[in-house]
C-alpha cells in the first residue's frame, strides 16, 4: 500500500516524478550501455515520453489489485539494435548481448523495461521502509568495503560496521574508515582462542 501511495505522489508531482524516474533509468541504463547501445537516445527518449500528456509523469503504473497484491505496468520509448554497429564491433556489447541469449532487439526492449521496473520497485520499497538515503549509505559503505580489500563475507560485516559507526557519530563512511574496521576484523579472526583458565588446588595429606 505504501509503495502504491509513493507511487501516486510521483505521478502527481513532477519534482517527485523526477527523482522517481531517476530510479527507473537507473535499472535502463547499465543494460542499454552494456549492449552497445546509445543511453543518451533512451534517455532523451523515456524523459519526453513521460511528459507526453503535457506534464511529467511517471514511467511505471502500480496499481493495488483487489486482494491487496502489487501490480506494476512500464511502457517505455527503447532505441535500440543487436545487429551492426557497436553491437559488433565491440567486444563487451557482444558478450553482453551473449548473456542475455542473443535477444531480438523486441526481447532485449522487453530485458530493459523488466530492470527499469525492477529498480523503481527496488527504490519504492527502501523508500517506504528504511528510506532511501540509508539505502543509499548501505550501498555506498558496501563500495568502500570491496575498495578496501575485503573480500568474501567481509564485505558485509565492514559495511555494517561502517554504517553502525556512522549513525553513532564515531566516524564518517571513508576508505580509511573500511581500511581500519577490516584490519580490526582480520586481527580478530588470528587471535587464537581464548584457553579455559587453570585452577589449582593442593591436597592435604593426613596420617
Amino acid at each position: 500500500k505504501r509503495i502504491y501511495e509513493a507511487y501516486v505522489f510521483a505521478d502527481n508531482d513532477p519534482y517527485r516524478a523526477a527523482t522517481h524516474n531517476k530510479g527507473v533509468m537507473n535499472g535502463i541504463d547499465p543494460v542499454v550501455i552494456a549492449t552497445g547501445n546509445d543511453w543518451r537516445a533512451v534517455e532523451a527518449g523515456a524523459h519526453a515520453y513521460a511528459a507526453r500528456s503535457g506534464r511529467y509523469r511517471s514511467l511505471t503504473r502500480w496499481t493495488l489489485n483487489s486482494d491487496g497484491s502489487l501490480n506494476g505496468e512500464i511502457e517505455i520509448p527503447l532505441q535500440l539494435g543487436t545487429v551492426g554497429g557497436v553491437t559488433r564491433l565491440h567486444p563487451l556489447a557482444k558478450i553482453g548481448l551473449q548473456v542475455l541469449g542473443n535477444p531480438s532487439s523486441e526481447e532485449l526492449g522487453k530485458v530493459i523495461a523488466c530492470a527499469g521496473m525492477a529498480s523503481n520497485l527496488a527504490a519504492l520499497r527502501a523508500l517506504t521502509t528504511i528510506g532511501i538515503q540509508r539505502g543509499h549509505m548501505k550501498l555506498h559503505a558496501k563500495n568502500l568495503a570491496l575498495a578496501a580489500g575485503s573480500k568474501g563475507t567481509e564485505v558485509e560485516a565492514v559495511a555494517n560496521s561502517l554504517v553502525a559507526n556512522s549513525l553513532m557519530h564515531k566516524h564518517s563512511i571513508s576508505v580509511t574508515a573500511a581500511e581500519q574496521i577490516l584490519a580490526e576484523l582480520r586481527a580478530k579472526s588470528l587471535m587464537p582462542p581464548l584457553m579455559p583458565e587453570v585452577g589449582s588446588a593442593t591436597l592435604d595429606k593426613h596420617p
